[in-house]
């Protein structure tokens, strides 16, 4: 996709952030000039200085001190139904704050909803390049096993739960998302197969983060916690499918 394209559309992006200070400026400075209108960083309850990093490096700041990867995801979404309708975005993207993923890659992950054939786009680190080390094997496990039942279960195909994405504002309120925590990026995609939004995947980099330790796969606590919470919602909305059909 060309720079030029999107530049008739209000693009945001969303990034979800807890003690990321070091590292959310590198994020948002390499965010493509030109193409993004709005940065918002959803402060999870950061004790690092994360916001007044963010606000130095451009972005708006919003803070959700209850604690959860999609409590930070559903107060941004929560600042941006605020707003006037003039300033509503057309394209929402989402980008963790730790700089494992590399923001240059926002024209590929918008491409395909700027050029009329998406509504949804997730970017696949597993058919992107990724450093060595930059995932551990039971994020690769959860990986291979998440996309695996929700194509069993509902029929679209993802290969990975990556983060970065991007989703049309209007396709996104359709959605009714409602995890608090790691469920966030799987619920979007089961959600998004059952309202049967046109998905697309797009190869992403991937690297090692670099400062901090990682909320999910930084401890075996964490690890297990989110695999967990990320099964659970896949078979939730697996029971919500049934009970819809039979009532």
């Amino acid at each position: 996709m060309k720079e030029q394209d999107s530049l008739n559309l209000k693009i945001c992006v969303l990034i979800p952030a807890l003690n990321e200070a070091d590292s959310v400026g590198l994020v948002i400075h390499d965010l493509p000039r030109g193409v993004v209108g709005r940065v918002v960083v959803c402060d999870n309850g950061s004790t690092d200085g994360t916001p007044g990093q963010a606000r130095a490096a451009g972005a708006e700041v919003v803070i959700e001190p209850s604690r959860g990867y999609g409590n930070a995801c559903l107060c941004g979404l929560s600042y941006l139904g605020a707003l006037s309708p003039s300033e509503q975005p057309d394209i929402v993207v989402f980008l963790d704050g730790d700089y494992s993923d590399y923001p240059e890659d926002l024209l590929q992950v918008i491409g395909p909803i700027v050029e009329g054939r998406a509504d949804m786009v997730t970017g696949s680190r597993m058919t992107g390049k990724m450093e060595k080390g930059a995932m551990t094997f039971p994020q690769r496990f959860g990986n291979w096993l998440a996309p695996l039942l929700i194509r069993w279960f509902f029929g679209q195909n993802f290969t990975d739960l990556g983060p970065f994405r991007a989703i049309r504002w209007d396709s996104l309120k359709e959605l009714g998302m409602k995890d608090k925590n790691f469920g966030w990026t799987v619920e979007m995609q089961v959600k998004a197969a059952k309202k049967r939004l046109r998905c697309e995947e797009v190869p992403v980099r991937y690297r090692k983060r670099v400062h901090g330790r990682s909320k999910v796969s930084g401890t075996v606590r964490g690890t297990v916690l989110a695999g967990t919470i990320i099964i659970g919602v896949i078979f939730r909305e697996v029971f919500s499918s049934f009970f819809d059909e039979t009532s």
